[in-house]
């Protein structure tokens, strides 16, 4: 088999066999193909496409590309959920102590923020101690323990996903649903999850930002998990406004530990509730969506979701006590107030502009190799539909000096719009569910 051949025949729209993709993902991480080929290769598969049989073959030989963890049969069930990302997600901190607490066991791995949104192992690692790197012995204990664990991706978990990603960054071919798809299923079936929920946002703050391409990628990652015997449930989720009011690592923290407090936002809590739902019910937990929600509200109403949060910081190496001291007081050492300029209603508050305000500030990442700080972001104090007046505050700005402070306030003050009449507001931010067949 001739790369060049495999090249050209998706260049021109034709299908690849399995024996093909199966050539050029081993030839990839063998060393044999390089890296100029393989970036023409995912730069014809991102124009032309792939059939759902592609698709499938292709997430197959990923996964078989490095190790996959072996969990034991017992505790489980095991299931997990995946965001296609957002500016102020930080749902998994809320949502895998409640599910946990429900009795499934949510093996996550995680990644990192990168371009725009928001990365919960960055979030995870502003607790100070706390760590997101373990082997997979520690990973299985940790989730025996509290029923919940967070890591990243090793070198020999999917090495195939993590070196074509690398590529697909610097190549403008992150944006493929085929691509996309084997990624996150690629990840998600080498840790070992039983069943699978996935939150696919749309709107100005994702990576799928018309409803059109949302629909078609969670019904890719649906359809793709079935073909290769897992249950997958995908949820749409709009977000064109950041999720909740804080945004930034440890101020995300601060606002998950709210929310297992019983004190989170409405837009937050729906989401996660939702999500939570589906977990429950793909484990057999909840006979309905419906009764997996209140299941989820108890778990929180009761302190037991809460415990198993603060349990997990403790066996992944975190201080509980040193955490709850940093709450409302670890912040940037320059605070910037950003007020209204006019009176109005807060008609929109633009989630793209906001996560690439806080890219300079050290939220996020341009390239991989940049770092965050764990202490600057943004802290809203309003959202949609809010009245305000001129010179309410609109949100606070968290950086290490004056510059970035204002560089960053004059884009959050520019990502608001406010309107001269009460607008109309979504009543949900859940868009859409699709549940298994």
């Amino acid at each position: 088999m001739n790369i060049l051949d495999i090249i050209r025949k998706k260049r021109n729209g034709e299908q690849l066999s399995p024996q093909e993709i199966a050539f050029f993902v081993q030839g990839y991480v063998d060393g044999s193909i390089p890296d100029y080929q393989i970036s023409a290769l995912l730069m014809a598969i991102f124009f032309r496409g792939m059939i759902p049989a592609e698709i499938s073959v292709l997430t197959r030989q990923m996964i078989d590309s490095g190790r996959v963890i072996s969990l034991p049969e017992n505790p489980g069930p095991y299931v997990d959920k995946h965001s296609t990302g957002g500016v102020g997600d930080k749902v998994s901190l809320i949502l895998a102590p409640i599910v946990a607490a429900l009795g499934v066991h949510v093996p996550m791995m995680s990644g990192r923020a990168l371009g725009h949104t928001g990365g919960t192992l960055d979030k995870l690692d502003s607790i100070p101690g706390y760590t997101t790197a373990l082997s997979e012995a520690d990973f299985v204990r940790v989730l025996g323990s509290c029923g919940f664990a967070m890591t990243g991706q090793s070198k020999d978990i999917v090495p195939a996903d993590r070196l074509m990603y690398a590529l697909r960054d610097v190549t403008a071919t992150v944006e493929s649903i085929p691509l996309i798809t084997a990624s996150i299923l690629s990840k998600k079936f080498a840790e070992g999850a039983d069943a699978l929920v996935f939150d696919v946002k749309t709107g100005r703050g994702a990576f799928m930002a018309t409803l059109e391409d949302a629909e078609q990628l969670a019904a890719s990652l649906v359809r793709t998990a079935a073909e290769l015997g897992k249950t997958a449930y995908a949820v749409l989720t709009d977000m064109s406004v950041p999720l909740g009011y804080a945004v930034g690592n440890f101020l995300e923290v601060e606002e998950s530990v709210q929310c297992l407090q019983g004190n989170g936002p409405d837009d937050l809590m729906e989401v996660t509730h939702s999500l939570a739902a589906c977990m429950l019910h793909a484990a057999g937990k909840a006979d309905s969506l419906v009764q997996g929600r209140e299941l989820s509200r108890q778990a929180v109403a009761d302190g037991s979701a809460l415990d198993c949060f603060y349990r997990n910081v403790e066996l992944q190496g975190g201080d509980p006590n040193q955490l709850q001291k940093m709450l409302g007081s670890f912040r940037a050492p320059v605070s910037l107030p950003v007020t209204a300029r006019s009176s109005g209603w807060v008609a929109g508050i633009d989630a793209l502009e906001i996560g690439l305000a806080g890219i300079p500030l050290g939220v996020g990442r341009s390239k991989t190799t940049d770092q965050v700080r764990p202490d600057v972001g943004f802290m809203f104090d309003v959202t949609l539909g809010d009245r305000v007046d001129s010179g309410d505050r609109l949100c606070t700005v968290y950086a290490a000096d004056q510059a970035s402070a204002e560089s960053a306030a004059a884009r959050v003050l520019g990502a608001v719009e406010l309107a001269p009449e009460q607008p109309a507001i979504r009543e949900s931010l859940i868009v859409k569910e699709m549940l298994p067949k």
